[in-house]
């Protein structure tokens, strides 16, 4: 699944082609693939003006421009909706297989096509999926709140305060690696950014922060906190890691795992002290480590 620094990727490689465009159409081939309030999504989407694209955790966001006067299909949906329901972003989950892709007006629907997204430059938007687990879904400020998923979101890594990093940490009995993997604990982290910051941090991934005292939570947590943030930015500076499906918006693979030190690397020699790395099972997901700088 795309993390942090994969959706961040795409979203910056999207945003020169969608920002100050307009939506001249959206085509639905599967049903499943627009979650959320589908009447809204299909009257209020076509015929907005794209603000920006951004992003929230593992999700990617197209920002829509508030409109002064909205068209009779919208108008007719929303007039029977609370104040405040009019959408004003598109909310892409790609989870396992998704990749979002600008084409010209040549390029056909392919096998994996599940919405085309068209702009009034003639250029294409497409949400491709192999395995159907993505999403997509219009938001508002009145439905936002009321999508457990977006209401229970943690903090930003790259925004958040250390402090505040250390308090989401703190105290808790869960294993340090499954808290990272928690997004109502930090939002946007999976299994390899959770994996790479730990061993820069010299933390066992089944660590658990309340058997701490409180002087090594904050010295432990604080390393954690520089490495984690360290390890993201090294990671979009490389346009992400592709080890399966992920391609930027452009198609291109992205370079990081190139840099891996524990990630993938089960087995192997540790890259600081050489010896064997260990593999374990750590909140359901295969975790690699070092026994001996991983304390």
């Amino acid at each position: 699944m795309p993390e942090l620094p994969e959706v961040e990727t795409i979203a910056r490689g999207l945003a020169p082609e969608l920002t100050g465009r307009r939506i001249t159409e959206v085509e639905v081939f599967n049903a499943g693939s627009v979650q959320g309030d589908r009447e809204v999504f299909d009257a209020c989407t076509p015929g907005r003006v794209i603000a920006g694209v951004g992003r929230r955790g593992k999700l990617l966001l197209v920002h829509l421009e508030k409109e002064r006067r909205q068209g009779a299909a919208c108008r007719a949906v929303l007039d029977h909706r609370p104040a405040g329901d009019t959408p004003d972003m598109l909310a892409f989950h790609l989870r396992m297989s998704g990749r979002l892709f600008i084409y010209g007006p040549e390029q056909l629907p392919g096998p994996h096509t599940r919405i085309i997204i068209t702009l009034d430059s003639g250029r294409r938007l497409f949400f491709d999926d192999a395995r159907k687990f993505g999403s997509c879904r219009a938001l508002s400020p009145f439905s936002r709140p009321l999508w457990r998923f977006w209401a229970t979101l943690g903090p930003e890594p790259l925004d958040v305060d250390r402090e505040t990093f250390i308090e989401q940490f703190a105290e808790r009995r869960k294993a340090v690696k499954a808290l990272l993997l928690d997004q109502t604990v930090i939002a946007g982290v999976g299994n390899i950014y959770a994996d790479e910051s730990l061993f820069r941090a010299g933390i066992r991934p089944d660590a658990r922060p309340g058997d701490w005292t409180r002087d090594e939570a904050e010295r432990r947590l604080g390393r954690l906190y520089d490495e984690l943030r360290e390890v993201l930015r090294e990671a979009i500076s490389e346009c992400g890691s592709s080890i399966r499906d992920y391609r930027d918006a452009r198609g291109d693979a992205g370079a990081f795992q190139n840099c891996f030190r524990v990630y993938g690397r089960s087995g192997m020699q540790c890259v600081s002290c050489r010896d064997a790395l260990t593999t374990a099972r750590v909140a359901g997901r295969t975790t690699v480590y070092c026994s001996n700088c991983q304390k």
